[in-house]
């Protein structure tokens, strides 16, 4: 799996917005609304990764879940690391909030 261009990484970020470039790796923080959550969405990604054998790095601090996706065999960002960060985002769909309601319209008073 060959190394990615920067420019190649800036396009696949796009596809990902959550997510960032740190170093030779891309990273994002999930947030839950507990522990609970937030440990179910970190076994749904270790399935994952496990069978794909491409391994995320985790750091978890209580409901606040944050990936590093690195393909150290390519010695930096490769398409695996975008393919595993899709998954991820699908995983995290049922945990994340909902989207902020439309500001309904009001009927305007002719003065």
């Amino acid at each position: 799996m060959p190394k990615l261009t920067e420019p190649q990484i800036a396009t696949a970020l796009l596809a990902v917005p959550e997510w960032g470039e740190s170093g030779d790796a891309i990273q994002r923080t999930y947030q839950f609304s507990d522990f609970v959550k937030a440990m179910s969405f970190v076994d749904q990604v270790a399935r994952a990764a496990e069978k794909s054998q491409h391994h995320p790095d985790f750091l978890i601090r209580y409901n606040k879940v944050t990936l590093t996706l690195s393909t150290h065999d390519a010695g930096g960002i490769s398409s695996k690391d975008f393919e595993l960060a899709k998954v991820c985002d699908q995983f995290f769909a049922p945990f994340a909030p909902p989207p902020p309601a439309a500001p309904t319209p009001t009927k305007r008073r002719k003065v």
